[in-house]
């Protein structure tokens, strides 16, 4: 007696429901690691623009301007490349002058002398609402990181 090759219908249909169910499961999961890797990429870019700020403006012996724009969600050193805020993610800014200039941008400026204006920068996620602070202390000028 020969044995016949393949598969039954039903197995077909098994593998056929497993893959469905991954399919239905596997966007909202990358949907959530893209956003969770914008998140952290935009902290760890704020961080480093401001500590290179604040280095810049010692070893250059000028004020540097580290600038955030709300209304266009743009960051950077003044006078550089700017980026852009990821979707989804809300910034609440303190500064020292405590008010937008006209065209919605707050700075926090970086003194030769190794103080700044201050100020703090608060990168909260949407859905979950953790997130973190970074703080630039007015004295000295350091950049430090806290949990929210």
């Amino acid at each position: 007696m020969k044995r016949a090759h393949g598969f039954t219908l039903i197995e077909l249909l098994v593998v056929f429901g497993i893959l469905a169910a991954i399919i239905g499961i596997v966007p909202p999961a990358m949907g959530k690691l893209r956003d969770a890797v914008a998140y952290r990429q935009t902290v760890q870019d704020v961080t480093a623009l401001l500590r290179k700020a604040r280095q810049q403006a010692t070893l250059q012996g000028m004020p540097v301007a580290f600038a955030f724009n709300t209304v266009s969600q743009q960051y950077g050193i003044a006078g550089q490349a700017s980026a852009k805020v990821p979707e989804g993610l809300k910034v609440q800014l303190v500064t020292a002058a405590g008010a937008a200039l006209a065209d919605g941008s707050q700075t926090i400026v970086f003194l030769p002398e190794g103080g700044a204006t201050g100020g703090s920068i608060s990168l909260i996620r949407g859905e979950s609402g953790g997130g973190v602070r970074l703080r630039v202390d007015w004295l000295s000028g350091q950049v430090t990181k806290e949990t929210l």
